[in-house]
C-alpha cells in the first residue's frame, strides 16, 4: 500500500476525492431511483462499471506524460468527427437525438468523447500560436475547428451538447483574449445564427423547451411539467431532505428522467440543503486545485488543458442545475460526475486522468 502511495505521491489526492465525493452523492442519488423502479438496481450496477473503468483510467492517464497527449492532440479530434459521422449513419434514437452507439446492453454518446478531444486540440493551437491569439488566423482557425463538430451534433439534433462546445470555445476566446472587432461580429452572427436555428433548426420539442422557460406556467402540465416538479422536489427537502429512498418526487414517479437531466432534485429532495451543500463543496474544492495547478503551469498547453477542464465541468454544472432551478432551459446536459450515463462518467474521469497527468509532472 504504502509503495502504491509513493508511485503516485505527485498524484492530487485532494482533486480526486472531491471528485470521488461528487460521485458518491450521484451513487447515492441514483440508487435512490433505482428503488422506486424496483429491486434490480439496474442503473446502479451500470453506473458501477463505468466508474471502475473510469478509476482505472485515472490511474493509468495520471502515469502518462503530458507530451504524450500533446503529440496525439490532432488524432483526438479527427477520432471524434469520425465518431460524430458514424452515430449519424448507424446510430440509435434515444429521446428523439440519433447520438448514441448501443451493444450489449450498454450505450456510448461519442459527443462526449469530442468533448475532451476538442479540449486538447484548442490546447494544442494556444500553444502553437505562441500567444499572437488576437490574430484573424487564431480566431477563425479556431472557429472553424469547432464548427465542425457543432454541425454533426446539431444533426442529432443535440442542441446542449452543441452549446457546449461552442461554450469551451469562448471560454477559451476570453481566458487568452482577442479583437473586440472579433467578438461584435460573433455577436452578430449568433442573434443571425438564433433567428435561421429558430425557424428552420431547432425541432418543436426543443422550441416548447425554451418556450417553458420563458413561460413555465403556459402548460404546466405539459412542456412546464418537468421544471415544475423539479422546484418542488428540491424545495420539499428543507435542511436535511426527506431521507434516502423517502423522496415522493423521486419515489411516486413525479420527476422524469431523475437519474439524468433531474438527479440534483433529487439530491436536494432526499439530502436536503446538507447534501446540496456537500456537492457545492465537492465542486468548488475541484475549482481551487485547477486554479492552484493552473497558476503553476509550464507551459501554454498545460496550461489551456487545465482551464479547457474546469471550463467544461463548470458550464455543464451552470447548464444542469440552471434547468433544473428553471433559471434556463432544459437542454439534457449532465451534471458532471452525478449524473446517470457510463459516456459522460468515463469522458469526465478520462479528462481527470489528463489533468492529472499534467499536476504529477508538474510536481
Amino acid at each position: 500500500m504504502l509503495g502504491i502511495f509513493l508511485r503516485y505521491r505527485s498524484f492530487d489526492w485532494v482533486l480526486f476525492g472531491a471528485v470521488f465525493g461528487a460521485i458518491l452523492i450521484g451513487l447515492l442519488a441514483i440508487s435512490s431511483v433505482d428503488l422506486s423502479y424496483g429491486t434490480t438496481l439496474s442503473l446502479l450496477k451500470h453506473q458501477l462499471v463505468a466508474l471502475g473503468l473510469g478509476v482505472v483510467a485515472v490511474f493509468v492517464l495520471s502515469r502518462m506524460h503530458p507530451e504524450v497527449f500533446r503529440a496525439t492532440s490532432r488524432t483526438w479530434y479527427f477520432v471524434g468527427l469520425a465518431f460524430l459521422i458514424a452515430v449519424l449513419l448507424f446510430g440509435q434514437t434515444v429521446r428523439g437525438t440519433k447520438g448514441w452507439f448501443q451493444m450489449a446492453g450498454f450505450s456510448f454518446q461519442p459527443v462526449e468523447f469530442m468533448k475532451l478531444a476538442l479540449a486538447l486540440t484548442f490546447a494544442r493551437v494556444i500553444d502553437r500560436r505562441g500567444r499572437a491569439f488576437k490574430t484573424a488566423l487564431f480566431f477563425f482557425g479556431t472557429a472553424l475547428l469547432v464548427l465542425v463538430p457543432m454541425f454533426l451534433v446539431m444533426r442529432q439534433p443535440d442542441l446542449g451538447s452543441a452549446l457546449v462546445l461552442g461554450g469551451l470555445w469562448l471560454w477559451l476566446l476570453f481566458f487568452v483574449g482577442t479583437r473586440r472587432a472579433y467578438l461584435l461580429l460573433l455577436l452578430g452572427s449568433f442573434i443571425v445564427v438564433a433567428m435561421l436555428g429558430w425557424f428552420v433548426l431547432l425541432k418543436p420539442y426543443q422550441k416548447d423547451r425554451l418556450s417553458s422557460f420563458i413561460d413555465p406556467q403556459r402548460d404546466p402540465l405539459g412542456t412546464g411539467y418537468n421544471v415544475q416538479q423539479s422546484i418542488i422536489a428540491i424545495g420539499s427537502g428543507g435542511f436535511f431532505g426527506k431521507g434516502y429512498g423517502y423522496g415522493s418526487q423521486n419515489q411516486l414517479n413525479f420527476l422524469p428522467e431523475r437519474q439524468t437531466d433531474f438527479v440534483f432534485s433529487v439530491v436536494g429532495e432526499e439530502l436536503g440543503f446538507v447534501g446540496v451543500l456537500a456537492l457545492f463543496a465537492c465542486y468548488v474544492v475541484v475549482g481551487w486545485r485547477i486554479v492552484r495547478h493552473a497558476i503553476a503551469a509550464r507551459d501554454d498547453f498545460r496550461l489551456a488543458v487545465l482551464m479547457s477542464a474546469l471550463g467544461l465541468w463548470l458550464m455543464q454544472i451552470v447548464i444542469n442545475l440552471g434547468g433544473t432551478t428553471g433559471l434556463l432551459p432544459v437542454t439534457g446536459i449532465a451534471l458532471p460526475f452525478v449524473s446517470y450515463g457510463g459516456s459522460s462518467l468515463i469522458i469526465n474521469l478520462i479528462l481527470l486522468g489528463v489533468v492529472e497527468s499534467i499536476i504529477s509532472h508538474q510536481n
